[in-house]
């Protein structure tokens, strides 16, 4: 009988999710049988993405971003008792989910509850270190004491000096064993013929998300050429709607928005950590907006820019002239890494 293993991502955005994706195929292909849990929109988007297999709703962290970015850690601060209810819940339904449903081993995508002390429990994160501006030391420390009550910690980034999440993803020592699997992206580079000049991709939580696809759509209405926007919004339908010279979609699934990007000149997006890997594996060429308030977005915006690779401004400030300035930045690009999941996922077989 195949071994099952919990696949649990954190449904904030769809990046968690998504980055799964890769996982999920490479173990069906080592011959486990996954087993899907999240909520909400993640939850939503992986029953697309693997319809056949078995999934379970866990308890939501129900976390919103405020409308004013700079309330933001005030308004995590406030939804912390909200939260840690919504983690012991988690880690209740864990203990009945691995005792019914015979779990080998679990992965957790930055779900704190996710863990089992009788299984093999990894943990994957890109932030060894959580930015929060004055308060980045505890934020920090309280999360590495999440981090080291799993067996192990996977990064989805390289651990050399070329990297793409910086001092987010890169310690000088850390109690746990961490494994750097590469950066992580469910998608493959193909050189078709670019038929889009921009490619808008929105995600992540509301109000931002809304109040940023808002902006977008006024922006480009004035905008010459051919617009793609993508909302990000998962809903049971796909739907599509014609607006001048934009092609407005709700939600793209995994082999649609790979061949739109592959085809897009130009992505105008979050600068979410699974966005920055899946445009750097298809080599393209980005305009970042980072969410109002979330540190970790703004410090790979910012240092992305700096290395002349991504330009980037404040959602307050965007204007279609700022995409001028794109001519001067490279574009992000993969570097080969090859994941050595026989190596990961010989902790579930031990």
């Amino acid at each position: 009988m195949k071994k099952r293993i919990l696949v649990a991502p954190l449904n904030w955005g769809l990046g968690h999710a998504t980055r799964c994706i890769p996982i999920i195929n490479a173990l069906i292909s080592a011959g486990f049988a996954p087993i899907i849990a999240s909520d909400g929109v993640a939850l939503t988007l992986l029953r697309k993405e693997f319809p056949i297999i078995p999934t379970i709703e866990l308890p939501s962290y129900n976390v919103t971003y405020s409308k004013n970015g700079k309330l933001f850690k005030l308004k995590l601060l406030k939804d912390s008792p909200k939260l840690l209810k919504a983690i012991n819940a988690e880690k209740k339904a864990i203990k009945a989910i691995v005792e019914n449903n015979d779990i080998c081993g679990i992965i957790s995508d930055n779900r704190l509850g996710v863990r089992h002390k009788n299984v093999p429990s990894v943990f994957i994160t890109h932030q060894l270190n959580v930015l929060s501006g004055n308060t980045t030391w505890l934020s920090t420390k309280m999360h590495q004491k999440i981090i080291k009550k799993f067996d192990v910690c996977w990064v989805p980034d390289a651990a050399g000096t070329l990297n793409l999440s910086g001092k987010l993803g890169h310690v000088d020592a850390f109690d746990v064993p961490i494994k750097y699997l590469g950066p992580l992206s469910r998608f493959t580079k193909t050189d078709p013929e670019i038929k889009n000049d921009i490619l808008v991709l929105l995600s992540g939580p509301e109000p931002q998300r809304t109040l940023l696809e808002e902006k977008l759509l006024t922006e480009f209405e004035n905008f010459n050429g051919k617009v793609v926007f993508v909302k990000g919004v998962m809903e049971p339908e796909q739907s599509i709607q014609l607006l001048g010279n934009l092609t407005i979609y709700n939600f793209m699934t995994s082999k649609l928005l790979e061949k739109t990007i592959n085809e897009s000149a130009l992505v105008v997006s979050r600068s979410g950590y699974t966005t920055v890997m899946d445009l750097a594996k298809l080599n393209k060429k980005a305009f970042f907006i980072p969410t109002p308030g979330q540190f970790e977005q703004v410090y790979l915006a910012n240092r992305l820019s700096e290395m002349h690779l991504v330009p980037t401004c404040s959602q307050d400030d965007f204007t279609l002239d700022k995409l001028n300035n794109n001519r001067k930045y490279m574009g992000l690009t993969a570097f080969d890494f090859n994941t050595d999941y026989e190596d990961l996922f010989s902790l579930f077989n031990s």
